[in-house]
């Protein structure tokens, strides 16, 4: 059945605009590849929105993902993007990006606010976002093959896009097999950034990772660590404390930063050391460590949660600064890029109940 495109909508109206671009994919030439993807990446998907035009934009990507003109090595079309790799790799990327989206409110516990029956304004939204998850065993199936495509680039965004993919709880019974598939990746002698993407991949779906964190590789044990399975695992906060005490050569472990981090990588391993360690004593060697690398600029990720985690109840004036709190409050007072114009750091440093001003916190040592 022929799709009414202009019956559909993309972020800046009528999708009657959007066959041209999609079959300017499958031109011959790279540069006009790429102009189109870009489009589409504007138009209907959004930053990351979806409309309902999106779901048979989606189906049609998935359906050219075997034509040869898709291993056209292409450059990106946004500025910000200065990798060279096959536009297959890209467009897999694209479909594991609306896969993220569709996903918004699943996750359990989480109130998801597009299963809700509700009248009023979000109705093509909530068409949009039910039309997506409809499509993901499609998808998945387009997708899975190229998990071992003989790129690298494409199988990274290949692993990408079923990693969201199998995240959907519709697609749940798919995930033994998945696993299967990246253990053996695993267990081969694959690069670096292959395996900590497969360990990743495997927490994400709740799978066992404890095998991995004597991993001699420091990067996939401590991607087998960020498992949320490991979340008690003692031996799995060891990992993740000792990475932090290099943190710069964690930063340094993907040349190329992976898409499971958010950030530096010592921000996502910081985040859930603090959301493991009780005592603020057990991470302070790697809290010495982080510091010199914070900023006003990072206030948000390192050393303003690690302040709170030292003054868990606030600083009760008066009482003596255990040893731990005094050498935290030493290395951030010193640390010139802390102390700029950014006022993000006064709301970090109200919480944990400590003066707003640099000299004030330093009378106390």
């Amino acid at each position: 059945m022929a799709t009414e495109w202009g019956a559909l909508q993309h972020a800046y109206g009528s999708a009657e605009d959007t066959p041209p671009y999609l079959c300017q994919l499958l031109n011959e030439d790279p540069e006009a590849q790429a102009e189109a993807l870009g489009m589409l990446d504007m138009s209907v998907l959004h930053q990351g929105s979806l409309y309902t035009s999106t779901a048979p934009a989606a189906l049609f990507v998935a359906a050219i993902l075997t034509d040869p003109r898709t291993s056209a090595e292409h450059e990106s079309f946004f500025p910000w993007d200065d990798r060279t790799r096959p536009l297959r790799a890209a467009l897999l990327d694209w479909l594991g990006n609306i896969a993220d989206s569709a996903s918004y409110g699943e996750d359990p516990g989480s109130e998801d606010e597009y299963a809700a029956e509700d009248d009023g304004e979000d109705d093509d939204e909530r068409e949009a976002i039910q039309a997506c998850r409809s499509i993901r065993r499609e998808l998945y199936d387009a997708v899975a093959p190229f998990l071992d495509d003989p790129h690298p680039d494409t199988r990274e965004a290949a692993l990408g896009a079923v990693t969201l993919l199998l995240k959907a709880p519709d697609l749940s019974e798919l995930v033994p097999h998945a696993t299967h598939r990246l253990r053996s990746v695993l267990a081969a002698d694959g690069s670096r950034r292959e395996r900590a993407s497969a360990v990743l991949a495997l927490g994400a779906w709740g799978q066992d990772t404890t095998g991995l964190l004597d991993d001699p590789d420091p990067a996939v044990r401590t991607c087998a660590a960020l498992a949320t399975g490991c979340a008690h695992v003692p031996r799995a906060t060891a990992v993740l404390l000792e990475a932090l005490r290099n943190p710069v050569e964690a930063d340094h472990w993907f040349p190329d930063r992976l898409p499971h981090f958010d950030g530096w990588p010592r921000f996502t391993l910081l985040k859930a050391v603090l959301d493991r360690v009780d005592a603020f004593e057990d991470l302070a060697p790697a809290a010495m460590a982080l510091i010199p690398l914070a900023s006003d600029y990072t206030v948000d990720r390192d050393w303003g949660p690690l302040l709170v985690k030292a003054f868990p109840t606030g600083y009760t004036p008066g009482l003596p600064l255990s040893a731990a709190q005094r050498e935290l409050l030493k290395a951030v007072t010193a640390n010139d890029k802390c102390w700029g114009d950014i006022g993000n750091k006064f709301l970090w440093l109200r919480k944990a109940g400590l003066p707003d001003q640099r000299d004030a916190i330093r009378a106390l040592l």
